[in-house]
């Protein structure tokens, strides 16, 4: 192994915490990491709302995570392993010892689920993961690169959660929310797939019991997730319903005040300057303005009273053939010319030539004016404001609700092995025989041999024939797996996928070898306390 440590005591029993097992027998400190995920209720409340709201709308959005869904590498296989210590095991949750019967139909294990989560890309995505034996009942065994973003520098993925037994959108025994993560130090500093596990634990699960109109003041004083919905309502409902509540009530309006320009036909005729006090004065024409402004050549010969249409306003100046060319110099002609490129100039331009080489420089321009009247438009409007409150139900613990598989280490490899996984990618060519939906198992028995892959800093893993692809990452291996109680002892968890006949096919599953530096992680996980996330009244639990 790459490090060494050497717990004492042999075997470790679920009457015994394997914190207990472990204190003060080894040799050198264990190399674990811990993170945090949601610190707080407030965090853990927000991530669970993010995935529930919209009748669970996230959740069924999320695909199967692929980290190395480009790679089906043939996985180089050495010599076998070297134990760090004795073999050791805490039973399952509620168990007092592991019988492991013949069977010829598999249950699946109550346990598992899937992990959901948030990449550096924004992604929502999903690995398979399982629910693990801990004090507090309160724990998530998956890979590492399933809590790690290995694309992003090892920071924990973001808004994750544990969704025990999902299945297209449904979460049967709640959304649990991920308090603090537990790896190697290896994995977490440096990606080291010989360390390709973690453990989470995570607070009480959440269930929403939907949604409830309550008053201003209960809205206010209520803790947890919770929104304002206003509508627009008819004229009519609006003032009958602030007749009957008054100002204070649910019922509101709001007046909006616009201005609104119209162009005003003048008579048909020519004005000078003192016409124009004398034509706004008439009733009806307060408010009127002569206004003059630049049009191109086209809109000036749509204007009166060339074109006799005078709602495109009156040619100005009035000019039998249209606007006057101007000599402009050349500097002026190469600004205006950039400026009418630009939309800025609406006039036209032309150059005289003489031998081919431009000698004038004129430019036109055109102008028409409009009488323009100015008035405001008032416009009320009526709403109906209500306020609502998304209650919430704590769940239980984890542990409580779908048992927690037991946990081994320092194991031989050739026990017989069950991984149970929701595998979802394509195989190498192209062939796509599972969809992610249901989960899917193997049996086996791994070799004895180690399996290595330099990309992934691999020189130790433990293999199992498997055609289980991608999407299966974090799946559990069970030992001693007692079919009747769906129980075992997780003794690894996937981590890489290879196709060792080289066809196109993935054939190997491979873990991290479960040893004593594992154990000690596991210990500290095993041990930590989360608590619950909402109240009995559906509030944020503080």
């Amino acid at each position: 192994m790459k490090r060494i440590l050497l717990p004492a005591g042999g075997a470790i029993l679920a009457t015994g915490l394997l914190a207990a097992g472990l204190a003060g027998t080894a040799q050198a400190a264990p190399d674990w990491a811990t993170d945090p995920m949601a610190k707080n209720t407030a965090e853990a409340e927000s991530v669970a709302q993010f995935w529930t709201k919209s009748n669970n709308e996230a959740l069924k959005q999320a695909t199967a995570y692929y980290w190395d869904e480009k790679q089906l590498p043939k996985l180089v296989s050495g010599g076998g392993y070297s134990p760090d210590g004795k073999a050791g095991a805490v039973l399952p949750t509620g168990e007092a010892k592991v019988t492991t019967p013949k069977v010829k139909n598999i249950n699946l294990p109550k346990t598992i689920g899937k992990v959901f989560f948030v990449n550096n890309k924004g992604d929502y995505k999903w690995c398979s993961a399982t629910s693990i034996h801990a004090k507090y009942r309160n724990l998530v065994a998956t890979a590492g690169h399933c809590v790690y973003d290995v694309e992003n520098n090892g920071h924990t993925l973001d808004k994750w959660v544990f969704v025990p037994g999902y299945y297209q959108g449904k979460t049967p025994w709640g959304i649990y929310v991920g308090k603090q993560a537990w790896t190697h130090y290896d994995f977490d500093v440096y990606e080291d797939y010989d360390r390709d596990y973690a453990f989470v634990t995570v607070y009480n699960g959440v269930h929403y019991n939907g949604d409830k109109t309550v008053t201003a003041d209960e809205y206010k004083k209520f803790v947890g997730p919770k929104y304002i919905d206003i509508k627009e309502v008819s004229a009519e409902e609006g003032k009958a319903g602030h007749s009957k509540y008054g100002d204070d009530g649910p019922y509101y309006s709001e007046t909006t005040v616009a201005n609104n320009v119209e162009t005003v036909n003048p008579p048909q005729l020519e004005f000078n300057g003192n016409d124009i006090d004398k034509y706004t004065d008439e009733d009806g024409y307060k408010d009127v303005k002569l206004i003059r402004f630049e049009v191109t050549k086209y809109d000036y010969d749509k204007a009166a009273p060339h074109s006799k249409k005078w709602n495109n306003g009156e040619q100005y100046p009035v000019l039998p053939f249209g606007g006057k060319w101007e000599s402009i110099s050349k500097e002026t002609y190469e600004k205006l010319k950039a400026e009418k490129a630009a939309g800025k100039f609406l006039g036209e331009l032309k150059t005289v030539q003489a031998n081919g080489v431009d000698i004038e420089w004129y430019s036109v321009q055109y102008f028409v004016k409009k009488w323009i009247k100015s008035s405001t438009v008032s416009t009320t409007k009526w709403y109906l404001k209500t306020y609502h409150i998304e209650l919430s139900k704590d769940a239980g613990r984890l542990g409580d609700n779908v048992g927690g598989q037991g946990f081994a280490w320092n194991q031989k490899t050739g026990q017989p092995v069950y991984i149970f996984g929701y595998p979802a990618a394509a195989h190498g060519d192209g062939n796509k025989p599972f969809t992610g939906v249901t989960p899917k198992w193997c049996y086996g028995k791994p070799s004895g041999k180690v399996y290595v892959s330099a990309a992934q800093k691999v020189e130790e893993h433990v293999g199992l024939k498997c055609s289980m692809t991608p999407g299966a990452d974090g799946s559990p291996w069970l030992i001693k797996y007692n079919n009747a109680k769906r129980l075992g002892l997780v003794n690894g968890v996937t981590s890489l996928f290879g196709d060792q006949d080289a066809n196109g096919r993935y054939d190997l599953s491979t873990s991290a070898y479960f040893d004593g530096e594992t154990a000690a992680i596991y210990a500290k996980a095993a041990n930590v306390w989360s608590g619950r996330i909402v109240g009995a009244n559906g509030e944020l639990y503080k």
